[in-house]
């Protein structure tokens, strides 16, 4: 197994139970407008942990790569509202707007696995 793959997974794994540990944090950044916010940050951790794990193997490998991708479109919304929201002014710049072009290359990562 690659090294790279395995960080991939390792990276998702940890966001994933990130949801579990300090769910405050992912509300904050769910957009006013969309809905079921505690539902929508469970969720994106179980799949965040489950699609990290089956890009760990080759059965699996695809479908995860695929669930990810998705995954990812999904969330995009929340960053978004995190980079231009008011209440978030607070935060450096560079971790507002970084997330956005971070999305972008954790697509291109994965989908070498697809």
């Amino acid at each position: 197994m690659v090294w790279h793959k395995i960080l991939a997974s390792v990276a998702f794994i940890f966001a994933g139970c990130y949801h579990f540990i300090k769910p405050k944090f992912f509300l904050a950044i769910m957009p006013p407008y969309l809905p079921l916010h505690k539902e929508a940050v469970f969720w994106s951790g179980v799949f965040e942990v489950l699609l990290g794990v089956g890009l760990l193997f080759p059965l699996t490998q695809k479908i995860a790569a695929a669930g990810l991708i998705l995954l990812l479109i999904l969330v995009f919304p929340a960053n978004i509202y995190m980079a231009t929201a008011q209440k978030f002014q607070y935060m450096s710049p560079w971790i507002r707007y970084g997330r956005l072009p971070l999305q972008l290359l954790l697509i291109y990562w994965i989908s070498k696995y697809y």
